[in-house]
């Protein structure tokens, strides 16, 4: 399994689509991260670059992200991505709360851009 968060200086970018870079862990057996690595994201808004599809094809299936408008949850879920919002901190530590299952989504996709990432 993989999972990718949207980063910032090592912690969880609070805007997806337009974040420094994304951190994907690869999760081996015993939900223990086994290998990370740092994609940079197209330019533009993530949510209508081709982001997902390139973490889906790298084998994505989870991001915990800060915040995101719906149109980026809608489509991460076009590319079977799972979202879960409302993660902040360190991305080590936020993905190592997350295997614990210690976080759950928060439920609040952002409305505050004015590109329009937050539109259906």
């Amino acid at each position: 399994m993989k999972i990718a968060l949207p980063s910032y200086q090592n912690k969880v970018d609070e805007h997806f689509g337009h974040c420094e870079y994304f951190t994907v862990f690869t999760i081996g057996n015993e939900n223990k991260i086994l290998a990370e690595e740092n994609i940079t994201p197209p330019a533009g808004c993530g949510c209508k670059s081709n982001i997902a599809l390139i973490l889906a094809q790298m084998g994505v299936t989870h991001m915990l992200a800060g915040n995101m408008g719906q149109g980026a949850v809608n489509v991460l879920a076009a590319n079977g991505i799972q979202v879960l919002r409302g993660c902040s901190g360190n991305v080590k530590e936020v993905a190592e709360s997350w295997l614990t299952g210690k976080l759950i989504d928060s439920g609040f996709s952002c409305s505050q851009h004015e590109h329009g990432c937050h539109e259906d």
